[in-house]
């Protein structure tokens, strides 16, 4: 299944995403896909659903806003230098152990909302991401089998920072994590039978329509199963908390000379099986 959520900002409703591109309104069964859906067998709930009513669901409006395909989440996790392409344009030693660190759960917005260039930013720059969403309440896992079981799902994830605020400032890289909307999410979450292979996904993103980043998941140091393990040694993971996986080589930070986006450029981004993202660059006001 394909899980999207649509309508006003903080106000979206839940739904599904058809093959036919149809987007299927499932708001008179579930609240909205938070902790308590997936804790509570919702995927399941909602395959029953989906295989009963079929194409009698009714459909969401045309012209409705996407939203982030999972509710605001209690926690977006994000691991950092997780490609070593990514490492080595960033003038880093490959880590020996995940590096993880924290957007404000504030950021997730939807796959076509602005990307708002913070005041007094300078070095607002871009990273594709595989975006992991978990299923149930875990902590300490003993393995990677159980680290699977505890995945809902995947998703596309734009992992935006502003250098600047990330690096030349005190302190540890949340400043430069947390503006709004620096994490858009979306347009699904294709649950794992989606997808043949997690660890096989083709990504892309591009400004103004010249490519930047081209990667593939295969390339990660840590697969997505050994951080949902390695991260449940450290804090209780819950469901429908977001683990932004890392990013290839190809960010504004890591060119020369360095480029970064400013109001009116257009971000787009894709990964295989997990859809299209498309933002416009705008100035906070």
């Amino acid at each position: 299944m394909r899980l999207i959520r649509f309508g006003d900002f903080r106000n979206e409703k839940p739904g599904v995403l058809c093959d036919s591109g149809r987007r299927q309104d499932l708001s008179e069964y579930f609240q909205d896909w938070n902790h308590d859906f997936f804790q509570n067998n919702g995927l399941a709930k909602l395959q029953k659903i989906v295989d009963e009513k079929g194409d009698k669901l009714p459909d969401a409006p045309v012209d409705a806003r996407w939203g982030s395909c999972v509710a605001r989440p209690w926690k977006v996790i994000c691991i950092g230098l997780n490609y070593q392409d990514h490492a080595k344009e960033a003038g880093l030693e490959i880590p020996a152990e995940p590096i993880l660190f924290f957007k404000a759960t504030n950021t997730v917005v939807g796959p076509y909302d602005n990307i708002i260039i913070p005041r007094n930013g300078r070095k607002t720059d871009w990273e594709v991401e595989v975006g992991v969403i978990i299923g149930a309440d875990c902590r300490y896992l003993n393995s990677k089998d159980e680290a699977a079981d505890c995945i809902a799902g995947y998703c596309l994830s734009l992992d935006v920072s502003e250098r600047a605020f990330q690096l030349e400032h005190c302190g540890q890289w949340v400043k430069g994590k947390s503006c709004d909307n620096f994490n858009p999410l979306g347009p699904f979450m294709a649950t794992s039978d989606e997808l043949d292979d997690i660890m096989n996904v083709d990504m892309w993103l591009d400004v103004n329509g010249e490519r930047k980043q081209t990667g593939n998941s295969r390339s990660m140091t840590f697969d997505v199963y050994d951080l949902v393990h390695y991260i449940s040694q450290f804090m209780t993971l819950e469901a429908g908390d977001v683990i932004s996986t890392g990013t290839p080589s190809g960010v504004g930070h890591g060119m020369d000379p360095q480029q970064f986006l400013k109001a009116g450029d257009v971000v787009e981004l894709t990964g295989d099986g997990l859809g299209h993202q498309k933002q416009v660059c705008v100035d906070a006001e």
